[in-house]
């Protein structure tokens, strides 16, 4: 009887975990870790460029719909050096003004400038674009980038009027 309570008692201080295993538990989570952390910024990237599009589209779909609604022109400001976007009346009734996060850049600003202006002297000086109530949309293009370089062209339509994401 004794010996069997003597086995009882070391069978229980035997069960637990041994530093080895526990190290070797850890190493194997922070392998996996590091395997999937490119997938997971990847995806944060591209929901990051997804979600900067959608709100550059929503900023330039009310400032043509205030255009046309309050019939005022609206004044749209697209300035790369500061990753910023403003639009704006000229009685400054209307104001909207989007900041770009800091993990995307404004990389572009289309149509390209006349030949007679050189864009190498300052490619990220602030464009303007008006829109007149009832006129012709200028065809405006934006592109957009990551911090690792995914790109993503948002765009007035001249057609229908209607920006969007490509």
């Amino acid at each position: 009887m004794r010996t069997s309570l003597a086995g009882a008692i070391n069978n229980r201080s035997r069960k637990g975990v041994t530093l080895l295993e526990a190290l070797i538990v850890v190493g194997l989570i922070g392998l996996m870790a590091g395997l999937s952390y490119p997938a997971i910024s990847s995806g944060l990237d591209t929901l990051r460029l997804r979600s900067t599009s959608d709100a550059i589209v929503s900023f330039l779909n009310i400032a043509l719909d205030h255009a046309d609604r309050r019939q005022q022109a609206v004044e749209v400001v697209i300035s790369p050096h500061e990753n910023l976007m403003l639009s704006r009346t000229a009685d400054l009734g209307f104001t909207r003004r989007l900041d770009i996060p800091s993990q995307i850049q404004i990389v572009s600003v289309l149509p390209a400038l006349p030949a007679g202006l050189d864009p190498a002297v300052d490619p990220g000086a602030p464009r303007r674009f008006l829109l007149y109530p009832g006129g012709s949309v200028p065809r405006i293009g934006i592109e957009i980038s990551t911090l690792q370089g995914r790109r993503r062209m948002v765009s007035v339509d001249p057609i229908t009027g209607s920006p969007g994401a490509q």
